[in-house]
């Protein structure tokens, strides 16, 4: 029997290089692809976009910025999402501080700063335990490399003018569940229970040690909830 496809979506910065743990330990039987999310400078564009290239029907998980792109996806053409994850994410629009935040990243990007963003980020997307992890901050660093400038300003006037997606969450009728990471900064725990409850029937899983990139921090534990919701 063929297993139904699965769909993952990166966050901001990031490449299928955040993923490749669960694509090795799901990818059995299954097909599973990483869209690509750099393409478009608004998150309606980029869902068309993924939805163009997705097969008829999916299981969708997005992570941060992949998170939004999911929910609009699921807004659009939910017919074609059969189960929704959401993980380290968040349904509201930005702030007036964070939309600040995001102008400052652009402009330095396009001063010709972008390879200071990378480890500009870096003590906030992750785990106060993995400041110090060498290897992950390599990671990290090859995916805002592979992302490059141009891209980057592209995603962030897309998540700029994002809109709040809290209203549409109780009318999502698929399996659903909300990951998040018990340390993440920027999608802390109290913002993915809020979408927990506002989706009916939804999971919530908090990973211990995890921060905001939770697939490259503790990706047993993401991989783990993935398959329980793939298979529920």
């Amino acid at each position: 029997m063929t297993m139904l496809p699965l769909l993952l979506i990166p966050g901001l910065n990031c490449t299928a290089a955040l993923w490749a743990d669960q694509v090795a330990a799901l990818g059995a039987g299954r097909a599973v692809m990483v869209a690509d999310h750099a393409g478009a400078e608004t998150i309606a564009a980029i869902a068309a976009a993924i939805l163009a290239d997705a097969p008829p029907r999916f299981a969708l998980a997005g992570l941060s910025m992949g998170g939004y792109v999911a929910m609009e996806i699921l807004r659009v053409a939910p017919e074609r999402v059969d189960r929704l994850a959401l993980l380290d994410t968040r349904a509201d629009a930005d702030a007036p501080e964070q939309s600040e935040v995001r102008r400052q990243l652009i402009d330095i990007t396009e001063r010709g700063g972008f390879a200071k963003i990378a480890a500009m980020q870096y003590p906030r997307l992750v785990a106060p335990a993995r400041l110090d992890d060498e290897a992950l901050q390599a990671t990290v660093r090859a995916m805002a490399d592979a992302t490059g400038a141009d891209a980057f300003v592209r995603q962030q006037k897309a998540i700029l003018t994002r809109i709040d997606s809290r209203p549409s969450l109780a009318a999502v009728s698929c399996p659903a569940t909300v990951i998040v990471g018990e340390d993440d900064q920027l999608t802390p725990p109290d913002l993915a229970r809020d979408m927990a409850e506002r989706i009916p029937g939804a999971r919530l899983v908090v990973l211990p040690g995890a921060g905001h990139l939770s697939p490259l921090e503790t990706p047993d534990a993401v991989t783990a909830a993935l398959r329980d919701w793939l298979e529920g």
